[in-house]
């Protein structure tokens, strides 16, 4: 299922203004790749760019090549939706479907895709697929009820199970805990050490020991000053980028002297 994904010197723009410049990165698959930096240096920016949510702005484009397993995604024949499928995206805040139940809110995604499916195909993809997101013993017994109704940590992993219900080939995740308390950031963070055996995942994060914790490799981002790009620094295996990253910049961030 886990692909990955190839990024060549990729530069994104809003209007004439380039927010990100040249950025060339491989994320490996079934594995987490945490992209670190301070506000504002490009991140999130470069990470809606992965599965072509950064287009839905007006005026944004994107030039340079990202590639899902050799095929670009940014192609002239490229369907951006059959993208957003393959790449799904979990955001910083819970954004369950208020008047759905839980039960529909997972199978949201399956039916916008217009996929036909038997009620009893739909019960097991809806099962497996709170259980994957580490959901299911909790909510078993209230499928039925509004998703709205859950904790924000749970409303979190309902969103997670909607976006694998679809079945793809990476999952983007941005800033996912930052509305949460401990106690969710520490399931998620689990969900995640799970989700990889069979995703290619890739966080966002201003925790710092977070992506420590959760990533195999990282990708710190930086800015030189307001109305610059953001620029990728630095990207190596996790323990590098903590321990001796090779950048002075990186070892400020991560060490905490500036960001």
């Amino acid at each position: 299922m886990s692909k990955r994904i190839d990024a060549k010197d990729v530069n994104i723009y809003y209007g004439d203004f380039r927010a990100v410049e040249s950025v060339s990165m491989t994320i490996e698959p079934r594995s987490v790749t945490a992209f670190i930096g301070p506000s504002g240096c490009g991140k999130t920016t470069f990470l809606r760019t992965l599965n072509r949510m950064h287009e839905v702005v007006p005026g944004a484009h994107v030039e340079g090549k990202v590639e899902l397993e050799g095929v670009d995604l940014y192609g002239p024949d490229v369907d951006p939706v059959a993208v957003r499928r393959t790449i799904g995206m979990v955001f910083q805040r819970p954004n369950p479907f208020p008047t759905m139940s839980i039960r529909d809110n997972v199978l949201a995604g399956v039916k916008l895709n217009n996929r036909r499916i038997s009620k009893s195909d739909a019960d097991e993809l809806v099962e497996s697929s709170l259980r994957g997101a580490n959901l299911w013993s909790e909510v078993k017994d209230r499928l039925d009820k509004p998703g709205s109704g859950l904790s924000g940590g749970q409303q979190q992993r309902l969103c997670i199970a909607r976006t694998i219900a679809v079945r793809p080939e990476v999952v983007l995740m941005d800033e996912p805990c930052s509305a949460l308390d401990p106690i969710s950031t520490l399931a998620i963070e689990d969900l995640i050490q799970e989700l990889k055996k069979d995703y290619t995942i890739v966080i966002v994060t201003h925790n710092m020991q977070q992506a420590a914790r959760v990533s195999d490799r990282t990708a710190f981002f930086n800015i030189a000053g307001t109305g610059k790009p953001g620029k990728l620094i630095e990207m190596d295996d996790t323990a590098t980028i903590f321990s001796s990253p090779r950048e002075k910049d990186t070892e400020d961030y991560v060490s905490g002297r500036f960001g």
